[in-house]
């Protein structure tokens, strides 16, 4: 299981939303190039990037950055989720060296266009879903829709998509534990892998997370975490550390 470093990107600076909420913003530094610098000294093989001004306006902001980290770091794995709404955006950041792309809104809207970005792209898609209460959420987490995260789980799951990130909104930001109910639920229900998201505290979650990896098949491959980095509470060379056990 890999820990996977979380560079949220607003404004250009590297910030923190708890439970998406843009009013409960805290920023933690003005170099996110910088910052992604730090997580590899630290032992990071994979980032996970967010373009949240792309997520809430629909289309890419922050490529500048996001390609000079992948320009930077050329053996770095790069996972990028925020605005990804077609094929040409898709295209764009393939090139540029981001490694998965991360499809969260448009799948939920027009759940054919991941498998049709599959065959374009294979190899290369992923399926970001954020869950409030089992229901589907969109357009950066302000919309919850009426859709449970497993039935659109399942959906995607003959696509050929490289896996799902999973992020309970409840959790995230919040440092109180991530939702290994939910997280381990969705495991079991498909055979591509899952990345959980969302709350994640301390070593304490990462244990308990790697417990539920040698239990289920398709299995957890990663997590994502941001404001436990941040904050201290869990160190990146600990974590990584813990999983290489």
């Amino acid at each position: 299981m890999k820990i996977i470093p979380a560079i949220d990107f607003k404004d250009g600076k590297v910030v923190n939303l708890k439970q998406g909420r843009l009013d409960q913003t805290t920023t933690y530094s003005e170099d996110p190039i910088g910052m992604a610098e730090t997580w590899v000294s630290q032992g990071a093989e994979r980032l996970h990037l967010v373009d949240l001004d792309g997520a809430f306006s629909g289309k890419p902001v922050n490529q500048e950055a996001i390609s000079q980290i992948a320009a930077n770091h050329p053996d770095l794995v790069i996972q990028l989720g925020g605005g990804i709404r077609s094929a040409e955006i898709i295209e764009g950041y393939l090139v540029a060296g981001v490694d998965l792309v991360i499809i969260g809104t448009k799948a939920v809207e027009e759940p054919e266009f991941v498998g049709e970005m599959c065959k374009q792209f294979p190899g290369h898609i992923m399926v970001g879903l954020d869950g409030l209460h089992g229901m589907v959420a969109k357009s950066g987490w302000l919309e919850v829709t009426e859709i449970s995260v497993k039935s659109l789980a399942m959906l995607f799951d003959g696509d050929g998509i490289e896996g799902i990130v999973y992020t309970d909104i409840g959790k995230d930001g919040m440092m109180g534990g991530i939702n290994l109910h939910a997280t381990k639920a969705l495991t079991e229900d498909l055979s591509v892998p899952v990345i959980a998201s969302g709350g994640v505290t301390d070593l304490g979650d990462i244990e308990a997370l790697l417990e539920i990896e040698t239990r289920v098949s398709g299995g957890i491959t990663g997590v994502i975490t941001g404001r436990a980095l941040y904050e201290g509470t869990l160190d990146l060379v600990e974590a990584i550390a813990l999983c290489n056990q």
